[in-house]
């Protein structure tokens, strides 16, 4: 029995109750209004309606999440980088909040063992674990608005992961970088996306990356975006002397 619902069984009957807690050591601050949280942890695998017939699941707060997250770092970057432009701004606002990243906090924190659904965990992606984040700071801004969706932020985000030396040098897109070098360099470039499936009937997806007219790398993932990530990662190695890492 999963995590999720040892505490609705268990929890429900009491005022607090164990998923209450949960949150509670999550957030830092006690919520107010618990079912925002409960939707941010509900799958639409469970295909739950409210009294309107619309579906409860986490998907329109990760969007609302998605947007406090961007301008909660904004505004922390304006205030820290006084030098920045806006281009600038935007990369390191991409670098904090990319999906690898958010992925990242949402381990950390554990959140899939309070998700509600009927899809086993392991056949859940990687993604997941930032779409329940986001889902997690939406329901905090419906629940208790800006001031304290800003301070879970800073808690959460900006203080353990915010360092922007170590931002400026971080790659977030090897396809961007190698796109860039290649029009920078005027060398003519080429992926070649087939399909890849292997015998246990999932599809997987090959790429060759070809750079003046030479395949440079090679790659296979469950999808196109990643296999061509992963070409791209290795053709920049295969050139890193060349290109520039501060991209």
């Amino acid at each position: 029995m999963s995590l999720f619902k040892k505490i609705f069984t268990k929890s429900r009957p009491l005022e607090g109750g164990i998923f209450f807690d949960a949150i509670h050591k999550i957030l830092g601050f006690k919520p107010n209004e618990i079912e925002y949280y409960r939707k941010a942890f509900t799958h639409r695998s469970s295909n739950k309606l409210d009294l309107k017939g619309n579906p409860i699941n986490y998907e329109r707060l990760e969007f609302l999440g998605d947007a406090m997250l961007s301008a909660v770092i904004a505004g922390h970057l304006f205030n820290v980088v006084p030098s920045g432009d806006e281009g600038y701004l935007t990369k390191m606002r991409s670098k904090i909040v990319s999906r690898e990243h958010l992925n990242e906090l949402g381990k950390d924190l554990n959140l899939i063992q309070l998700v509600d659904s009927k899809v086993p965990f392991q056949h859940f992606g990687d993604n997941i674990h930032g779409n329940i984040f986001e889902a997690l700071v939406g329901a905090i801004f419906l629940d208790r608005g800006y001031v304290y969706c800003e301070k879970f932020i800073h808690k959460r985000v900006i203080l353990p992961y915010v360092d922007i030396a170590k931002l400026e040098g971080k790659v977030i897109s090897y396809k961007s970088l190698v796109i860039e070098w290649c029009q920078k360099e005027k060398k003519p470039f080429n992926y070649d996306v087939f399909d890849d499936n292997g015998n246990d009937g999932q599809r997987f997806f090959g790429v060759k990356l070809s750079i003046d007219n030479k395949v440079i790398a090679k790659a296979r993932a469950t999808s196109k975006k990643k296999a061509e990530e992963i070409a791209s990662k290795r053709a920049y190695f295969a050139f890193q002397e060349k290109m520039d890492t501060k991209f």
